[in-house]
């Protein structure tokens, strides 16, 4: 088996999202306590066609062998090398109402290296209050605990009015990559990484199916 050696060109976002779920499919086997895995066994776990999984894994260097497979411990460190999962990110996450809480106390960031760190709200009457051990900060001093803590990830919890300016201004406190939950486009600089969840354009798409299922 030769030794996993990680991508050295530029990557699509296309094969970045389906390493996520190369990477969800390798945890699920180590838990298991499987040492090795084929691409057809990765694809049918992940939804993927065999042969693209073969082409994805291209990036990340020549290794695997025929007949035999892929170490999955030495796949799974691979891949997690690629999108930063060997390390610990810290969040800062904006907008302390139900979904901002949901968020908070969702278990599934920490195990993934992720760590909501700092808490903010414009509203004074949530300022202080205590949130899963999180104490809600005020929006105006933002920059300076998102300076301090070297926090380099933002969320974006709030209403669409006011979505664009919570996005400024992590983006003026050094936040490098944001994930935007509000129903609004954002406009953020080059060098800034925008990713948008709209729950309610994805519940539109399946209403859609519902309706005319044939045109799916």
């Amino acid at each position: 088996m030769k030794e996993v050696s990680t991508a050295k060109k530029k990557i699509p976002e296309v094969t970045i999202l389906r390493l996520v779920l190369y990477r969800r499919s390798l945890e699920e086997l180590l838990n298991k306590r499987v040492d090795f895995v084929t691409s057809s066994q990765l694809g049918k776990m992940s939804g993927i066609n065999s042969n693209q999984v073969r082409r994805d894994f291209t990036y990340l260097g020549r290794f695997g062998s025929r007949g035999i497979g892929y170490l999955v411990e030495g796949l799974s460190q691979a891949i997690k090398k690629i999108l930063g999962l060997d390390r610990k990110w810290k969040i800062a996450l904006v907008g302390c109402g139900n979904l901002g809480r949901a968020l908070i106390g969702y278990p599934g960031f920490l195990r993934s290296g992720f760590e909501i760190t700092a808490i903010f709200d414009s509203n004074p009457t949530k300022i202080g209050e205590i949130i899963h051990d999180k104490r809600i900060l005020p929006a105006e001093g933002m920059a300076r605990v998102i300076k301090n803590k070297k926090i380099k990830i933002g969320i974006v919890a709030v209403p669409a009015f006011a979505a664009q300016k919570v996005c400024s201004q992590l983006v003026k406190s050094g936040v490098r990559a944001i994930l935007n939950f509000a129903p609004v486009k954002l406009v953020v600089p080059l060098k800034v990484k925008l990713r948008n969840v709209d729950l309610a354009a994805d519940l539109g798409s399946l209403s859609s199916f519902l309706v005319v299922p044939h045109l799916w």
